[in-house]
């Protein structure tokens, strides 16, 4: 038995998240969905079937894993399993039905175990269609967990995930690794619910707050002075903290640069918000940057519901606090406020001029109020290879190829909203 990750057409409505990854390696909790999919089944061999543009880079990332090799795919007894599935926090199962079926989150299917008869005609093109097929001719049982369907979900589950997690981190979390004295870190509440990895540096005057859940500091991580961290937190490999307000739920990946003020946020890894500044109830993607002073509303002034604009459509979160979600590339300069509910796109460039709309296409620009279209790839490949050069990551050809072919894909949306702006500031002049 296989186990083989998918994206179905709504991966989508994880963008901007989505655009530059698979769905299933958006963080929720200490980890990936994907590695909690991998945890939950404990498979052998893996594959992925993802959408086509994705899969030169995921390959490069992943030269292990199998991406979209149809023969692979039909080759044995496979696990399919969706991308987008939050597995329930509970042991491993006792047992994978031996025949075929198909396990449901309401009418979703969080995954199929299927026999090589049934995925002749798989691929990430067919899988929407495969998978109404499978519903309707094979038996059906109840998955547990959830399917996530919008990135504010991952963000408002993010601390109860945080605490599941850790209950089945406990070999890797071990209380013993915490025996490298810390002089100087005050911890309220339980010390074995707090994890810091013994090549973790924290200087003095640092104060852990565990009292609501349990706070991880992975590898390499370093911590300054004057920062206070509430649980449930994450802080992940080489990620550093400068004098900080973390509040509890929020998960750094790895690599990040963190200051200011930061409350119940995910950030994938390799981003800056170094200075202060309030980032809540947020996802970031990598490579991003927030200047000095770069503040983002997760609230309304009313205290009503948030409304957002996803994959073309106005969606209503059904949330009272929802912040902004940034694509990888992105930069804000000094001083840039962010709406509540901001969905902006990859490689956008962010300068002050008033509270900026609530979406944001990819590879436009906003300054002094104005929403442009005009982006410069060779000059923006040039500013993300020097980029992830500073963090020692190698900029290559499929990185530029994958971005390239994001400016194509997104160029009509982008003409759409810059259309529909200047129409806006039309209708204020008059």
């Amino acid at each position: 038995m296989r186990i083989c990750l998918f994206e179905d057409r709504n991966a989508l409505d994880l963008e901007p998240l989505t655009l530059t990854r698979p769905v299933f390696e958006l963080l929720c909790g200490l980890t990936s969905l994907a590695a909690k999919q991998s945890s939950y089944f404990a498979l052998g061999p893996r594959g992925v079937l993802i959408r086509p543009h994705l899969a030169d880079l995921y390959r490069l990332h992943a030269p292990e894993v199998s991406v979209n090799d149809l023969d692979w795919v039909k080759s044995g007894r496979t696990v399919l399993v969706n991308g987008r599935w939050l597995p329930p926090s509970l042991p491993l199962p006792k047992e994978i039905p031996n025949e075929p079926s198909v396990a449901l989150v309401e009418n979703e299917v969080a995954y199929a175990v299927l026999a090589p008869e049934h995925l002749v005609d798989c691929t990430p093109q067919t899988i929407d269609d495969c998978l109404n097929g499978w519903k309707a001719m094979l038996p059906r049982r109840q998955a547990g967990g959830r399917m996530m369907r919008y990135l504010w979900e991952l963000v408002h589950h993010n601390g109860e995930q945080i605490r599941a997690d850790w209950q089945t981190a406990q070999p890797h979390c071990a209380p013993e690794s915490n025996r490298v004295e810390r002089p100087g870190l005050a911890v309220v509440g339980p010390r074995d619910r707090l994890y810091i990895h013994p090549s973790a540096q924290l200087e003095p005057s640092i104060v852990a707050d565990v009292t609501r859940g349990p706070i991880v500091v992975e590898r390499e991580a370093v911590v300054t002075a004057f920062t206070r961290i509430e649980g449930p937190c994450v802080i992940g490999p080489r990620t550093r903290i400068h004098g900080a307000n973390i509040r509890g739920g929020t998960t750094f990946g790895p690599d990040c640069r963190i200051g200011g003020e930061v409350e119940c946020c995910i950030v994938q890894g390799h981003s800056n918000k170094y200075h202060d500044g309030f980032l809540g109830h947020a996802y970031l993607g990598e490579w991003v940057n927030l200047g000095a002073g770069t503040h983002n509303s997760d609230l309304r002034n009313d205290y009503g519901t948030v409304t957002m604009t996803v994959n073309g459509r106005r969606v209503l979160t059904g949330l009272s606090k929802v912040g902004c979600f940034i694509g990888d590339h992105t930069k804000a300069g000094l001083g840039t406020l962010l709406n509540t509910g901001a969905n902006v796109g990859i490689f956008c460039n962010l300068l002050p001029g008033g509270l900026l709309p609530r979406y944001i296409p990819s590879f436009a620009s906003w300054w002094k109020e104005v929403l442009t279209d005009r982006a410069r790839m060779p000059s923006l490949l040039d500013t993300a290879a020097e980029v992830m050069r500073r963090r020692d990551v190698a900029f290559t050809e499929t990185h530029a190829e994958l971005y390239r072919n994001l400016f194509e894909q997104t160029a009509a949306a982008r003409r759409q909203a810059v259309c529909e702006a200047d129409l806006r500031s039309l209708r204020r002049s008059a």
